[in-house]
């Protein structure tokens, strides 16, 4: 029985015999007449070669304020929050009253406070008695030495109580239980987690009355992926680009590469630091950091050239009598319409550049 290699116009690749098979027939008729051959794919074979490639890696970052020179303003004490004057984005200086505070924990350091020196007042007359008592042999030295104890530990005490009133942003000979809250940096306020009105709990507010940020400079972090991280050294310069300035590229250097790897992303935080001018980088913004890497010797070749078996990637070599076998490549990233091969080849190798897809095995019967 004589066999034929041909090429359906569709693309496949058919292998006829000397007969055909008409359905339902069980037998074969060697005088069938012959399978005319049909125009077989064009194939190209080329030599490929190594060549230098500039490398540059991408990663996806976004902008977020310098943590230095970022504050979360919390009320000292408890107490309703009266005249909140901030809202999100606006210019606060060091210094400037941004809300008012009403507060009962004032009151009560007072009260402390006039305690404490009517007790030291106490104490300094039994002090002063006792020393006469001591003077005319009328009290036992040991007696005046208790009396003496008590009178330092009633002056602690009161100075105990002034300093917590000072602590609360208040005087001891005051009557006002109002305080001004004020931002401790010049900056953007970025959010203000409160409203006028609402109570205050100095030991339990979870979220700050407002967060200060002074944005002259600010951070670009991204996620730098393991396999990448012997090509990424500090120091090295990156471009930067913003979708909010189509057209425009800012310059940096790493400032900072993280020592610990996220469990999930097995990635690290990379981070550069830039100046703004007229803070037109805002935190959450979108970046795209672009660092060039050293070149490399690598292979080139046409995309279709390489075919997918599900992970494994192969190639057409040609061997003799045309005929060709399959070798299997490891790939890298894809440029253009060449894709890059990694290793599988060797610098001066043929391999079918052009109808690759046409010499596979046909699949089923």
């Amino acid at each position: 029985m004589n066999r034929f290699r041909v090429t359906s116009p569709f693309g496949f690749r058919v292998f006829a015999f000397g007969c055909l098979l008409p359905l339902g027939l069980a037998g074969c008729k060697h005088d069938a007449a012959p399978v005319p051959d049909l125009p077989k794919a064009n194939l190209k074979v080329e030599t490929v070669h190594s060549q230098n490639i500039g490398d540059t890696l991408e990663i996806p970052g976004r902008v977020e304020a310098d943590p230095e020179h970022l504050v979360h303003i919390y009320a000292p004490l408890s107490g309703r929050l009266l005249n909140l004057k901030l809202t999100a984005g606006q210019e606060v200086r060091k210094g400037q009253a941004i809300a008012m505070l009403q507060s009962g924990d004032v009151a009560q350091a007072r009260a402390d406070f006039e305690k404490a020196h009517i007790e030291t007042l106490r104490a300094d007359h039994a002090l002063e008695r006792g020393k006469l008592l001591v003077a005319h042999e009328v009290m036992s030295q040991a007696d005046f030495q208790e009396l003496q104890a008590a009178d330092d530990a009633a002056h602690a005490e009161q100075e105990r109580a002034r300093q917590r009133i000072h602590e609360l942003g208040f005087s001891e000979n005051g009557t006002s239980d109002m305080t001004a809250i004020t931002s401790p940096i010049t900056g953007t306020a970025l959010e203000v987690g409160t409203a006028s009105g609402e109570m205050q709990r100095s030991l339990e507010t979870t979220n700050a009355i407002a967060t200060v940020a002074n944005l002259d400079t600010v951070w670009i972090t991204g996620d730098l992926f393991e396999h990448d991280l012997g090509a990424v050294p500090l120091h090295r310069p990156v471009d930067i680009l913003f979708s909010a300035y189509p057209g425009e590229t800012f310059h940096g250097t790493i400032a900072n590469i993280g020592d610990s790897l996220d469990p999930t992303t097995h990635a690290v935080k990379v981070r550069v630091v830039l100046a703004n001018p007229g803070h037109r980088l805002k935190p959450a913004m979108f970046a795209t950091l672009r660092i060039a890497r050293p070149s490399v010797m690598r292979i080139l070749v046409p995309v279709e050239a390489v075919l997918h078996d599900g992970d494994v990637t192969e190639v057409y070599i040609p061997s003799s009598a045309g005929k060709y076998t399959l070798r299997q490549v490891v790939t890298g990233p894809t440029r253009g319409k060449q894709i890059e091969i990694v290793s599988g080849l060797h610098d001066g190798d043929r391999i079918v550049t052009e109808g690759a897809a046409f010499l596979r095995q046909p699949v089923g019967d």
